[in-house]
């Protein structure tokens, strides 16, 4: 069985994978498609994923496919099954995980991160990290469980209220599905703000209610025209660059809670007014992976909750993960795929 494997910063190498005999809960999954991740973008560039990363390693960590095989005392599944795979293992011992913040901790192990992943023809996996798919459900779409589910955290702590108003700052792939998530949530106006025409569309097709475009627009004067108030309710930030951060901040009024959901490059920092966090009571959060949200997440897909069709917009083959990698930072594509196509 093959795998690209990343060797260093922008290197990859298609190269045969090691096989072994299968742990008693362990099941080998052949991959049908692996989506791409700004985590994989920064790994890319020579920065750390949510976890440490040693090559050679095998990336690729937003995968679906079909059990080839499982192990002796496998019970939930069985050969032929479709299943979507939560990456992420916790040590259990350390004091984040002691005190139910398994997210935060210090000793966190990922597929397709510090593991061989989905960037492969097949990968191993526990049984416990696998979630099964209804028949019925594209593979594409059960790659985008990861990624959705760690958008439910992030939703979690947003905190949206019924008739919110919410202002998404970025329209890729993680905020098209947040703009989803915020009217499943029941916010009463969603804004999206994006500077790229393609990603506006594809925010209208998906639920946003506005789009602006803060480039040419004044962002601050359109939100004022749209709600009749002067700021959001939650500002949902997906985009980790000083600018989109400016945005988010500029857009919040009284009492708004700002979400930086985004996944910045390492450094990045941003001024902040205190007296603005003190005289508004703002409510500032963070949101890291995907603790307990991943089965919300696949109860979603199965129900046919959210709509990828516009966010997925192309596939390469497991031998062109860097063509995928570069693909997925270009202007042109919102969710790039790495695998067998649409199945």
């Amino acid at each position: 069985m093959k795998g690209t494997y990343f060797l260093g910063e922008g290197q990859f190498e298609t190269r045969t994978m090691p096989e072994h005999e299968l742990a008693e809960r362990e099941v080998l999954i052949k991959v049908g498609v692996c989506g791409v991740c700004g985590t994989d973008v920064h790994i890319f560039h020579g920065d750390k994923g949510s976890a440490e990363v040693t090559p050679p390693v095998v990336l690729g960590h937003e995968f679906s496919g079909t059990v080839a095989a499982v192990g002796s005392g496998v019970k939930r599944l069985k050969a032929g099954d479709r299943v979507t795979v939560d990456p992420n293992s916790y040590c259990g011992e350390c004091h984040y995980c002691r005190i139910g913040k398994k997210q935060l901790c210090t000793n966190l192990y990922a597929i397709g991160v510090n593991r061989d992943g989905g960037f492969a023809e097949y990968c191993y996996a526990p049984e416990a990290q696998c979630y099964q798919l209804d028949p019925g459900v594209p593979l594409k779409y059960g790659a985008m469980a990861e990624p959705l589910a760690c958008c439910i955290h992030g939703i979690d702590q947003a905190q949206i209220r019924a008739g919110d108003t919410v202002l998404v700052v970025g329209g890729g792939a993680i905020g098209l599905m947040m703009v989803q998530l915020a009217r499943l949530s029941g916010a009463s106006k969603i804004i999206l703000s994006e500077p790229m025409e393609m990603r506006r569309k594809a925010g209208l097709e998906v639920g946003a209610d506005a789009v602006v475009d803060p480039v040419h627009e004044d962002l601050k004067s359109c939100i004022l025209e749209i709600t009749g108030v002067d700021g959001v309710d939650v500002v949902i930030e997906c985009v980790g660059s000083p600018a989109a951060t400016a945005q988010a901040f500029e857009s919040a009024k009284r009492g708004t809670t700002l979400l930086l959901f985004s996944v910045p490059k390492a450094g990045t920092t941003h001024p902040l007014s205190l007296e603005d966090v003190y005289q508004k009571e703002l409510r500032i959060v963070g949101s890291m992976i995907n603790p307990d949200t991943h089965q919300r997440a696949v109860d979603m897909i199965n129900n046919g909750r959210i709509n990828f069709a516009p966010i997925i917009t192309h596939c390469f083959p497991v031998e062109q993960v860097k063509e995928a990698i570069l693909m997925q930072m270009s202007s042109e594509s919102l969710k790039v795929l790495v695998g067998s196509g649409p199945q």
